[in-house]
């Protein structure tokens, strides 16, 4: 596999409240390879929005993916992750990290923020789970 696209979301009702999150994983064809709708329980949107990139990341290594490119309607947990905010939530923290350590384990990462718009699949298939 060389390259797969990847649109995260995480949506939280209540913030905190009941959470869920959505990824599409493409591959450079604009091919569907994978996606992950799924209910996560209480969390904040911040949490979800990291869960989300969290589980699509595990599913793009479990497929024996190298290099990947992520996208999030996120601000925060782009500048986060990229190292050009800190992270100031104690809960934020082992999610950041476990980021990061799956990040480690790919030859090639990016992660770009995308305007909500561009990220509509990965909406739908957060809030699908909520239901």
């Amino acid at each position: 596999m060389k390259r797969l696209i990847i649109h995260t979301d995480g949506v939280s009702r209540g913030n905190p409240g009941r959470a869920a999150i959505g990824a599409i994983i493409r591959d450079e064809r604009g091919g569907l390879v994978a996606s992950i709708s799924q209910s996560i329980g209480q969390a904040t949107n911040n949490q979800a929005e990291y869960r989300a990139i969290i589980a699509a990341l595990e599913e793009v290594l479990s497929l024996g993916a190298a290099n990947i490119e992520l996208n999030s309607d996120s601000e925060l947990v782009v500048k986060q992750v990229k190292g050009q905010y800190r992270v100031r939530k104690e809960a934020l923290r082992p999610l950041y990290q476990r980021v990061k350590q799956l990040q480690g384990s790919l030859k090639g990462f990016k992660i770009k923020h995308i305007p909500r718009q561009q990220n509509r699949e990965a909406d739908k298939l957060a809030n699908a789970a909520l239901k």
